[in-house]
């Protein structure tokens, strides 16, 4: 089974810092938000808040490189402003390019949590993966494994009545299902609280007392979806 322990980790990181969290809903990619955060955190700027503010409009110029605007979005996104804040947004409507987007959605998220940490004199938590979130919600890509190379027509139905039920009763959502000849893929909101390991565990041993047709070692993350070579190549290795 691979299985990104982020639960546990999550879970430590709740109990030992008070405060509120906020779930990045939006998909971006772990390497973007790893050069985001990386960029923010080095990046020192010499202007004065006024004249962040005052430059504010250069990031929907057109005569202005990407490398500038990242600038520019990082500067927004460190200042205790609500112009700053609505700037972004402003922006936000209607993105140059995916790359930019994406910047500009984690300028955006952490300028709202200053303001937020400020406003309400709390910490602000940021969890942010791959696949995103949904209403405080974690997104996850999940694969069950079929032990006869097939699942048949009764097997997926069991199978995808399960986990509407299952997910439901654990506060979940079941947002994507898809079926291949020797796996299938799943893609579901689980909240926070809710260990992921245990609850598909346990959807696999309830599908598996209608005749043990699951493998009980599956692929789960929040990273990303994988693509179908991606699941067969590692169908592969095993």
């Amino acid at each position: 089974m691979e299985y990104e322990n982020i639960y546990n980790t999550i879970s430590e990181i709740l109990s030992s810092v008070k405060g509120n969290y906020n779930v990045l809903e939006e998909q971006i990619d772990i390497d973007l938000q790893t050069e985001y955060f990386e960029y923010s955190k080095n990046y020192e700027s010499t202007k004065t808040e006024e004249e962040i503010l005052e430059n504010r409009n250069d990031i929907f110029a057109k005569d202005i490189d990407k490398e500038e605007k990242k600038n520019r979005f990082v500067e927004l996104a460190s200042i205790e402003s609500v112009v700053a804040y609505r700037t972004i947004e402003k922006y936000l409507r209607k993105p140059e390019t995916s790359y930019l987007k994406d910047w500009a959605t984690l300028a955006f998220q952490e300028s709202r949590m200053l303001i937020e940490s400020k406003l309400l004199d709390e910490n602000q938590i940021f969890i942010s993966t791959g696949l995103g979130g949904k209403d405080g919600k974690l997104r996850y890509f999940i694969v069950f494994l079929s032990k006869n190379n097939r699942f048949s027509e009764l097997e997926q139905k069991i199978i995808t009545d399960e986990l509407l039920y299952q997910l439901k009763k654990a506060g979940s959502e079941l947002e994507e299902i898809e079926f291949y000849k020797r796996y299938s893929s799943i893609l579901a909101i689980v909240p926070l609280h809710v260990s992921v390991k245990k609850l598909f565990e346990d959807i696999i041993d309830d599908c598996n007392q209608f005749g043990d047709f699951i493998n009980k070692d599956f692929i789960i993350t929040n990273v990303r979806k994988l693509s179908f070579e991606e699941v067969e190549n590692h169908l592969s290795k095993d």
